[in-house]
C-alpha cells in the first residue's frame, strides 16, 4: 500500500481495533504491573508501566506515523521531552540553538544543562549563516524551533539540516507550532522532532505531555534508555485523551488557519497595531521559506501595540472571547502577555536582545467564529 495521507494516519496508525474485544478505541490500560507467565517472561514485553504500557504504546507509533519517523516517545510534558534531547549530550558538548526559542526551553538550558557543563551559544533563528558561525569543533547538537515562540521567525530546516550534516551533529526540531500536519521536519533532514502535545495535538487544553520522534535506531535506543530511567512518562489516561486529539487534527488545523490568517491580515496594518508577527503575511519576512517547507502557516499571531504597556493592559483588560491564559493550540482562543508569562524567565535586558518587546501581544487563535474573533479584537483596540 502506498503511504497514507495525514488524515488517515491520525485516525489509524497505532489505533487498530482491542484484539480481545474489537473495540475500536484504544483501550485505557489502567494498570501499573503485568502478570509474567514465568521469571523473564512478559506477556507482550509489558513487565511496568514505567517501562511500557499498551496505550502510550499506541500513541507512540501515531506520533511517529504523523512526523513521518520510525520511532515514537511520550513523555509527561514538553519540557520532559527537550530534557530527554538534552541528555544525549555530555559535558563539555556544546549546543547551537535559535535565539527566538520558548522560555521554558531556555530557563532548560541556562538554569539545568549548562550548570552541567554543557556550553549553549545562540544564533539568529532566521539566518542559516548565523548557525553556521556559531558552530564549534565540540558542537554536537543544533536545537530550533520554527515557527518561532513567539515572534513566528521562520527557520529554513532543508537549509540548517545541511549545514548540520556537513558539521556531524544532530539537528532537533521543535515542531510544537506548525504540528505535522502543517510541516514534517524529518522530510526536511531533522534527525529528531519535539513535540509539546499539550498543544495542537491534543488540542483541548485538557492534558500535558510532550513526544520525541526520530528515525535514527542509535537515537531512539538512547532517547528510549532515558525515558525508561528517568521516569517522566504519561499515565495511560493521558496517553488516551492525546490519542482522542490526534484524530481530528488535520480539520483543526485546517480552521486553525483560516481563523488565524483572516485576524493577521486584519490586524496588519491596524492603526493601533505597530508590528503583525504571521508567517502568512506575504510582507512577512519568512514567508518565503514558510511557503516552500510548509503546508500551512498555523494558528499562533503575535503583535506589538502602540502605546506600550498601557495599551496592552487596555487591550487585555477588553477582550471578551479571548481568554488570557498561559499555553496555546486548543479549541479556545487565548491572549498571552510572553515578557510576563511564557518568557518570564528571561532577564528582561536577554528579552529586547531578542526582539521580545513589552508592547508584545501574542494570540493562540482558536474555533471560534473568525468574524467574532475579528470583532474581540477590534472591541479591545478600540
Amino acid at each position: 500500500m502506498k503511504r497514507l495521507h495525514l488524515e488517515t494516519l491520525a485516525i489509524h496508525a497505532g489505533q487498530e481495533p482491542d484484539k480481545s474485544t474489537g473495540a475500536v478505541t484504544v483501550p485505557v490500560y489502567q494498570t501499573s504491573t503485568y502478570q509474567q507467565d514465568a521469571v523473564g517472561k512478559p506477556r507482550m514485553g509489558y513487565e511496568y508501566s514505567r517501562t511500557g504500557n499498551p496505550t502510550r504504546a499506541a500513541l507512540e507509533t501515531a506520533l511517529a506515523a504523523l512526523e513521518g519517523g520510525k520511532y515514537g516517545l511520550a513523555f509527561s510534558s514538553g519540557v520532559a521531552a527537550t530534557s530527554a534531547v538534552m541528555e544525549l549530550l555530555k559535558p563539555g558538548d556544546h549546543v547551537v540553538a535559535g535565539d527566538d526559542l520558548y522560555g521554558g526551553t531556555y530557563r532548560l538550558f541556562e538554569k539545568v544543562y549548562a550548570k552541567w557543563g554543557i556550553k549553549i551559544d545562540y544564533a539568529q533563528s532566521d539566518c542559516a549563516a548565523s548557525f553556521v558561525r556559531a558552530l564549534r569543533p565540540s558542537t554536537k547538537l543544533i536545537w530550533l524551533e520554527t515557527p518561532t515562540n513567539p515572534l513566528l521567525k521562520i527557520t529554513d530546516i532543508r537549509r540548517i539540516a545541511k549545514v548540520a550534516r556537513d558539521a556531524g551533529v544532530l539537528l532537533a526540531a521543535d515542531n510544537t507550532f506548525a504540528s505535522p500536519f502543517f510541516q514534517r521536519p524529518l522530510d526536511l533532514g531533522a534527525d529528531i522532532v519535539v513535540h509539546s502535545t499539550t498543544k495542537y495535538l491534543a488540542g483541548h487544553s485538557d492534558v500535558v505531555g510532550g513526544a520525541v520522534v526520530t528515525s535514527a535506531k542509535t537515537v531512539y535506543e538512547s532517547l528510549k534508555f532515558h525515558q525508561n530511567a528517568a521516569g517522566a512518562v504519561p499515565g495511560p489516561w493521558d496517553c488516551w485523551l492525546v490519542l482522542r486529539g490526534i484524530k481530528t487534527l488535520p480539520v483543526r488545523m485546517r480552521q486553525h488557519e483560516a481563523n488565524a490568517l483572516q485576524l493577521a491580515r486584519f490586524l496588519n496594518g491596524h492603526p493601533r497595531v505597530a508590528r503583525t508577527y504571521y508567517p502568512g503575511i506575504p510582507s512577512s519576512p519568512g514567508y518565503p521559506i514558510a511557503k516552500r517547507q510548509m503546508s500551512g502557516f498555523g494558528g499562533m499571531i503575535s503583535i506589538e501595540l502602540k502605546g506600550g504597556v498601557k495599551a496592552v493592559n487596555r487591550f487585555l483588560s477588553r477582550l471578551k472571547l479571548f481568554v488570557l491564559a498561559e499555553s496555546l493550540g486548543g479549541v479556545e482562543s487565548l491572549v498571552c502577555y510572553p515578557p510576563a508569562m511564557t518568557h518570564g524567565s528571561l532577564p528582561p535586558a536577554e528579552r529586547l536582545k531578542r526582539g521580545i518587546k513589552d508592547n508584545l501581544v501574542r494570540l493562540s487563535v482558536g474555533l471560534e467564529n473568525r468574524d467574532d474573533l475579528q470583532e474581540d479584537l477590534r472591541g479591545a483596540l478600540g
